[in-house]
């Protein structure tokens, strides 16, 4: 059996949106698991709309999500040449014609053809009449008049259309530009595709390319025509249903391991199993596991899946993805606490990385903002012996860790008569500025004494100042 060739071909008019995403990842994810080759085509023939800053964009969307390629990228425009002796080959076989039916004329076919309510399809009228190539001729291909055409589909089964409902359809336009249907099949020949999966929008296109690669006498690749991604609502996906770029979700703090995990699951499965690494798709995935029904985009499942992967994620590896959303919140990465260990008190908490960044501000902060709730609540005279104790004890202590701060708490519990949370709840205050953080022995060594002792001093000042005012 030849080694499974999959390929992703995106039209470099926009950014990679999820939906073109997921059908890069169903592919490459089939060529990895089957051990085949993954091809890149860039089909930018439409030269109206295609532009570099597109490719760039492509290229980046598929760099962070970690879909490498083997061969390619091809571009369609690049190829012209190629696409021009397969239209000869079908010319000179009687497969395809010169057609010189204007816009016009085709227009008004098509009215008249809708007027008295049968098939909008060409009428055929060039047909047998051996033009020459002329500068305003397209050639059509002769689809067979009767009969029919079937798509075996690993997804949806067969599916058979008649071939006269069909008709002779474009494949060259006039300019010398191949269509999208002949192009393609063109580039699957000549690069070796033998598997392709894609959205179930390109049915209809499908039984025009196997008559193509039928006519020329080549085997038909396997077909897999996957269900759309839809929104909530049921409609076409779109931006309103959070149908962004995928680079957009990379600047809002998803990982891309929790991306390529939420989209395959659109389409896929593998019994109940939700959460998935990259070396687990990539040898659990299969074409007969692909979903016949349409997979719903919701935005709070694929933030859960994100949640479940920071917290999966080694802090090493976190650490160079969190740097950009530090220094975009302003801080200096370098001159902070251990990062690793930053985000180890932070990987249970935060949803995002864009969370984490802005979780971690105490960590870089200077001087540490009291919330005035907060302070009130916690900062009051009754826990100032208790803060310069700890204060005391801290400056005596030999190594500063979880376990050396953990002593240090209880003796000065056994000197205050204090519980726990009646000292904590005032040192979180005093050192992040908030009632909430990640443990407080775990914040501590991560901000070491040079943090801590310099806060716990701002935090005593404070409450005698405010018992001072009070007292006038």
């Amino acid at each position: 059996m030849d080694p499974v060739v999959t390929r992703f071909p995106p039209s470099p008019t926009g950014y990679l949106h999820v939906g073109g995403a997921r059908t890069a990842l169903f592919n490459w994810l089939y060529a990895r698991h089957s051990g085949g080759r993954f091809v890149l085509r860039i089909e930018d023939t439409d030269t109206a709309r295609s532009t570099q800053a597109a490719v760039d964009a492509i290229f980046e969307a598929l760099e962070w999500l970690g879909i490498d390629w083997d061969d390619g990228p091809y571009y369609q425009s690049r190829r012209l040449d190629i696409y021009q002796s397969y239209i000869d080959r079908l010319l000179a076989a009687g497969q395809a014609y010169y057609c010189t039916c204007t816009p016009e004329e085709l227009a008004e076919k098509r009215q008249k053809a809708l007027a008295a309510g049968l098939d909008v399809r060409y009428d055929g009228t060039c047909r047998e009449r051996g033009l020459p190539r002329t500068p305003d001729a397209v050639v059509r291909f002769k689809t067979p008049p009767d009969g029919t055409t079937t798509i075996h589909d690993v997804v949806k089964g067969d599916i058979t259309f008649e071939n006269r409902e069909i008709g002779d359809f474009v494949i060259q336009r006039s300019d010398g530009v191949p269509t999208y249907n002949f192009a393609v099949v063109i580039d699957d020949i000549t690069m070796g595709i033998n598997t392709i999966i894609r959205g179930d929008d390109h049915v209809s296109n499908t039984p025009k390319q196997i008559l193509i690669y039928q006519a020329l006498g080549e085997e038909l690749p396997v077909y897999g025509h996957v269900p759309m991604v839809l929104g909530q609502d049921r409609t076409k996906l779109s931006k309103r249903h959070g149908a962004m770029s995928v680079t957009a979700y990379r600047d809002m703090g998803y990982l891309p391991e929790a991306l390529i995990n939420y989209l395959v699951r659109l389409g896929w499965s593998c019994g109940d199993q939700e959460f998935f690494t990259r070396e687990e798709l990539i040898e659990k995935f299969s074409l007969e596991n692909l979903g016949k029904s349409a997979g719903v985009f919701d935005p709070e499942k694929l933030l859960a899946l994100n949640f479940d992967h920071i917290k999966a994620a080694d802090p090493a590896r976190l650490a160079g993805l969190l740097r950009p959303f530090l220094e975009q919140e302003g801080y200096d990465v370098d001159a902070g606490p251990d990062l690793e260990k930053i985000i180890a008190t932070l990987n249970q908490r935060s949803k995002t990385l864009k969370d984490m960044a802005r979780d971690a501000a105490f960590y870089y902060q200077g001087e540490i903002e009291f919330d005035p709730a907060a302070a009130k609540k916690f900062l009051r005279p009754a826990v100032l012996e208790a803060l310069r104790l700890l204060r005391d004890e801290l400056q005596r202590l030999g190594e500063f860790s979880e376990k050396g701060l953990e002593g240090v708490f209880v003796a000065v519990m056994e000197k205050t008569g204090f519980k726990l949370g009646k000292i904590a709840q005032p040192v979180r205050v005093a050192l992040t500025g908030k009632t909430a953080s990640p443990g407080i022995f775990e914040i501590m060594d991560v901000l070491g004494p040079q943090r801590v002792l310099p806060r716990l001093e701002r935090a005593i000042a404070f409450i005698e100042q405010r018992a001072a005012a009070a007292d006038k």
